[in-house]
């Protein structure tokens, strides 16, 4: 296993906290694996092999694991007086559950991690039983500086190795099945469809499945335009994609979207008032390999995939993300943290006059004195425009932060 330090640092940095430690992200990004680097970690530290209950919920070894009462037996059992580290994979998969994590907090001397591949982990119940007492960990396909590592690729190259990287994404299994470009389309398909039929359809009991992916993809072909729920209904009744849709309904079918971790919304904010703006969101996708699959490998608007690329690694850098509006001008990126803001925007490239004035424009316009940065992919040497800095996307994302 090639281990992903930024992800086992925060765990270990929260062993032994009374947190419950919740570890979160789409399907195949990598959780079950972080569980197991950290089962290693902790034999490591000289824990006892009988001292760490390990329990993936998607092998059928555990299927006699089926609600609440089920789970607080079975680890009841392999208590002792020692110190107890549980590791619980894919919990959803258990009814009530969160009623059997709230019980070990309170009976037994236990330290408790667990991963979900949807929101509704964290939603309802869980939040009302465990309220204050978790930290979510989000987990994120292998951003590009991790791509290289897990292909054992040198810096040489660096362009087709970013286009690379942007065509299959970022999921960690495609590194061992790039090379075949059948296994590729197979293997996205199938997260693809596991996504959608167990994460949304089975969970909602959703039964306009039509409806549902004609959604996903408008949002694939989009990513990175302002959307909302009207623009999505007039293009689906005016095209005849679809019998009828209502706004309402395309709400909630988002809504679960966003649960499952295939797309994630970026809300639209205005920059001087710091207000919340209730339309004109946009949403991204989590991988740009699944991206592909549903558009179509031969659809890549790299403009759009860039904005997406760069919307992921701020979320890994830990930035609270949105989009901004400054008087009639936009933002690609509005980021911020207790201690920093910034404002990015993301352009193929400045070599078109035109292009370079609009991108300057949009950051020239913020009154204020935070940090203002355009991402291009070209290379350039006058780095500096008036206090804004250029920057070529591919430098950016191996900097480190």
């Amino acid at each position: 296993m090639i281990i992903r330090d930024n992800y086992l640092k925060r765990m270990i940095d929260a062993k032994d906290t009374e947190f419950i430690k919740v570890i979160t992200g789409v399907r195949r990004s990598g959780k079950s694996t972080l569980l197991l680097m950290f089962k290693d970690y902790l034999l490591k530290e000289k824990i006892k092999e009988e001292n760490i209950i390990h329990i993936n919920f998607e092998s059928a070894k555990y299927d006699n694991i089926k609600n609440y009462q089920d789970l607080y037996k079975y680890v009841e059992k392999k208590i002792n007086k020692d110190k107890v580290y549980l590791l619980l994979d894919e919990v959803q998969n258990v009814e009530s559950w969160e009623k059997a994590i709230n019980s070990f907090k309170v009976d037994f001397n236990i330290d408790i991690y667990i991963t979900g591949s949807n929101a509704y982990l964290l939603s309802s119940e869980l939040s009302t039983l465990l309220s204050g007492r978790y930290i979510e960990i989000k987990m994120y396909p292998l951003s590009f500086k991790e791509y290289l590592i897990f292909n054992n690729y040198d810096k040489e190259n660096l362009v087709d190795k970013f286009n690379e990287y942007l065509k299959y994404g970022g999921l960690p299994a495609i590194t061992l099945i790039k090379d075949k470009d059948d296994l590729v389309l197979s293997y996205l398909n199938d997260i693809y469809n596991t996504i959608v039929k167990k994460d949304i359809i089975d969970r909602n009991k959703i039964k306009d499945t039509a409806l549902l992916e004609n959604i996903i993809k408008y949002l694939a072909n989009n990513i990175g335009s302002q959307i909302s729920s009207n623009k999505i209904s007039d293009y689906l009744n005016s095209n005849k994609i679809v019998e009828s849709s209502n706004h309402q309904t395309i709400d909630n079918y988002l809504n679960m979207l966003e649960k499952s971790f295939i797309m994630y919304k970026a809300d639209r904010t205005d920059v001087k008032s710091k207000a919340l703006l209730k339309t004109l969101g946009k949403y991204y996708i989590s991988d740009t390999g699944l991206r592909n699959i549903i558009s179509g490998f031969r659809n890549i608007d790299e403009g759009h995939l860039l904005e997406n690329v760069v919307y992921l690694e701020l979320l890994r850098r830990g930035y609270k993300v949105s989009i901004g509006k400054t008087n009639e001008y936009e933002i690609d990126f509005v980021v911020e943290n207790p201690n920093v803001i910034k404002y990015f925007q993301v352009t193929k490239s400045l070599t078109n006059e035109d292009v370079k004035v609009r991108e300057l424009r949009s950051l020239e316009s913020i009154n204020d004195n935070y940090e203002k940065i355009i991402l291009t992919m070209d290379k350039t040497i006058n780095n500096d425009f008036n206090g804004i800095k250029i920057l070529n996307i591919i430098d950016w994302l191996l900097q480190d932060e």
